[in-house]
């Protein structure tokens, strides 16, 4: 089963790659643990968009059997904390990096909603069959995974997706980066047309947080 929270808190950064914590995961059953933190990295990225007051600042992903004393102990390390068992849908495998080493890329993590008048069905059929191609053909991704709410551990904000896409670190800053038009401004401004047709027919062109991460993944035996 995997587990996904998006966190609200001070310090989190060093917290998350705490050795007593990943203890206490493995501890709690949990086999495997990626962390995407907002830090100082990414601190230049561009693209920050949050539906609250306060941003997110970490979006951390567990698998393992049970959620209770996981979400417990996660409970205790933020100020805030909201919980999903998600199902896991990898179009565009991200890099494999070392045990506790940070990928060369800016990670957006995306929480998506639901918009008024759609039904789960053709939200989903239109996210995952006809969006997923759009979005991987039109930016320089280079890792793209969907994770689709399947029921929420924590009360909170409404969710029904998380989308986490892997970027060039030079997309932070520089359009072309990001959207993989080589420098050609007729190019890029093909690329964001399409990519914004796409997303409005989801819904995902409002009511959506969009958080930049450094992205971590720890094997916890």
């Amino acid at each position: 089963m995997k587990l996904m929270y998006a966190l609200w808190g001070e310090d989190l950064e060093t917290t998350l790659h705490g050795s007593a914590l990943h203890r206490g995961l493995a501890d709690a059953g949990a086999r495997a643990l990626q962390v995407n933190v907002s830090d100082a990295d990414v601190a230049a990225a561009q693209t920050r968009i949050s539906t609250g007051p306060e941003p997110v600042t970490a979006i951390i992903s567990v698998w393992c059997a049970d959620h209770a004393v996981i979400t417990k102990l996660l409970s205790a390390t933020a100020d805030r904390l909201a919980g999903w068992i998600v199902d896991e849908r990898v179009p565009l495998p991200p890099p494999v990096t070392g045990n506790g080493q940070r990928c060369d890329a800016l990670a957006n993590i995306a929480l998506l909603r639901i918009p008024d008048g759609m039904s789960r069905h053709t939200w989903l059929r239109t996210w995952h069959d006809n969006h997923t191609a759009v979005a991987i053909e039109t930016q320089a991704t280079f890792g793209y995974v969907q994770n689709t709410v399947v029921e929420p551990v924590t009360d909170g904000p409404a969710v029904a997706g998380l989308v986490e896409e892997l970027f060039p670190m030079a997309a932070m800053t520089d359009p072309h980066a990001f959207w993989g038009s080589g420098g050609d401004d007729d190019e890029l401004r093909g690329r964001v047309t399409r990519m914004l047709r796409s997303v409005a027919t989801f819904g995902a062109d409002r009511d959506l947080d969009v958080v930049p991460t450094s992205r971590y993944t720890y094997d916890l035996g």
